[in-house]
């Protein structure tokens, strides 16, 4: 059973954070987009939130996207892939979903690109950034950008619209600041080297632990998930703490 009501107070103190975060950065909180990320929370979840003025849910997995899209048809909603995108599911996540936060090769965007023209549709896509040379995560290091953004400049119905971090976990949120800091000086690199600022607008970077941090540090997009959903369960059945993941 759904506590929406807990739900509802625990998305209005994120949206408030937001806003204070962006106040001491000097910025307008309504150039921020928060992201909802909804893995292991049900379609009831997702309702709940959208009730309380959630526009934007983001997933892990195509297929749990896709699940949750069609439990939740009726409602006017963005969808939002953060997850790792394998090729062979390009298609999918080309037709379906409006945002791909998690892209990392050339190939890929013309997958994508390709998926989106077949169905008459635009999708946002966010070049995921490798920064800290997890072997665990994925994403493009900084000398491989550069095709990427030019198979970008040649899409029909994709737009590559920006950059994605997923920096290493630290206990204390001040010790991403740098990771953060970091994604916002390549995007000056970027400029200066003449990629085009439509494909350099959004940095998507700050989860539950970290998104002020990330927010006055320039982030145009923070993919919050136990913040607003409450605690979530690993796949060993044990509580996940707050700020665990996205």
């Amino acid at each position: 059973m759904i506590d929406s009501a807990a739900l509802e107070s625990r998305l209005a103190a994120v949206r408030t954070r937001i806003a204070n975060a962006a106040g001491r950065a000097g910025r307008d909180p309504a150039t921020i987009r928060l992201v909802a990320i909804s893995k292991t929370f049900d379609a009831d979840s997702v309702r709940a939130a959208a009730h309380a003025g959630q526009v934007d849910f983001g997933e892990n997995r195509v297929q749990d996207a896709l699940d949750k899209m069609d439990r939740t048809a009726d409602l006017p909603l963005r969808w939002h892939l953060v997850g790792h995108l394998q090729r062979n599911k390009a298609r999918k996540a080309g037709v379906r979903v409006d945002w791909i936060h998690s892209v990392d090769g050339p190939d890929l965007v013309g997958a994508i690109d390709a998926a989106a023209a077949a169905a008459n549709r635009r999708v946002e896509l966010l070049v995921q950034v490798d920064m800290a040379g997890e072997p665990t995560k994925h994403g493009a290091r900084e000398v491989d950008l550069a095709p990427i953004f030019a198979a970008g400049a040649s899409c029909q119905a994709a737009r590559v619209v920006g950059l994605m971090l997923l920096p290493p976990f630290v206990d204390d949120p001040q010790d991403a600041r740098p990771w953060f800091r970091g994604l916002s000086d390549l995007r000056r690199r970027l400029l200066d080297r003449g990629v085009a600022p439509g494909q350099l607008a959004e940095l998507s970077m700050g989860m539950s632990h970290d998104f002020e941090v990330a927010v006055e540090e320039g982030a145009t997009i923070v993919r919050v998930g136990s913040a607003i959903f409450g605690a979530r369960m690993t796949k060993a059945g044990a509580v996940a703490p707050p700020g665990s993941g996205r």
